[in-house]
């Protein structure tokens, strides 16, 4: 008989963890980073997660003893640099166990996500998922490959999915100068995202670089540290042309 692991013992790396309002889905979130990412964007603020090897082991029991301190008074949130990426079935387990355990205790779950390695999200997991943060990098192929070093077409799939299933998202989309503020881009995306009834806003997510600090911690060098911020004329047209496509956009 192979041997089985108890659920709560179900181990994965966690970098940190934070809590967060207004801006990592509605109400106050409990925000849980995880190890790991396919993708290094360019305008990344947080490179300290981008390996599997970032962070401390964790078990599914000891990141529920940490939520259950804030639910008093926090929505929750797992979050990570892309929560599918995993090397071997147990750490994959630790994103099944923890939205589970959420579910279970009645606790709100979203999932924050690039989408790139969507395919591994299983249904039982989109299921407790109450709702899905899609960050979507560019929607120009060449220049997604630029700034993330993937491929669109994954994210574009598991957008398409989540809306076969009926699942709630909510788009996230960063605005860099001179890097995502094409116009044309902006408005294939608009076209394509007004298309799907999962979608129920698109938040513009301002570039900014608040992680640079941790690119000189870790020496490394912060690729958009001359890329000036977006003024807020830009980040107001960019608005405008999603809600031109009749999407809520803020």
């Amino acid at each position: 008989m192979l041997p089985t692991t108890a659920p709560g013992t179900v181990t994965g790396r966690i970098p940190s963890w934070d809590l967060s309002t207004g801006v990592d889905g509605p109400g106050t979130r409990f925000v849980l980073f995880t190890s790991g990412c396919p993708l290094h964007c360019l305008y990344c603020a947080n490179p300290d997660t981008w390996h599997m090897r970032d962070g401390r082991e964790a078990t599914v029991d000891e990141v529920m003893a940490e939520i259950d301190k804030y639910r008093l008074f926090s929505h929750h949130r797992r979050r990570g640099r892309d929560p599918h990426r995993r090397r071997a079935p147990a750490p994959a387990g630790v994103h099944r166990g923890v939205l589970r355990r959420c579910k279970e205790a009645a606790l709100h779950t979203a999932l924050d996500t690039s989408g790139f390695l969507g395919a591994r999200a299983s249904d039982a997991l989109l299921a407790d998922t109450d709702l899905v943060l899609l960050d979507v990098k560019s929607f120009d192929v060449p220049m997604y490959r630029k700034l993330t070093g993937g491929a669109l077409a994954p994210t574009v799939n598991f957008a398409t999915r989540l809306d076969r299933l009926g699942r709630r998202v909510w788009i996230r989309y960063v605005l860099v100068p001179g890097w995502t503020d094409d116009e044309d881009a902006v408005d294939g995306l608009a076209a394509f995202l007004s298309g799907l009834a999962c979608v129920e806003r698109v938040d513009i997510l301002p570039f900014h670089k608040l992680g640079a600090a941790k690119y000189d911690a870790l020496g490394v060098p912060f690729p958009l540290r001359d890329t000036p911020v977006p003024d807020r004329t830009l980040v107001d047209r960019v608005r405008v042309r999603f809600r031109e496509h009749g999407l809520m956009a803020h």
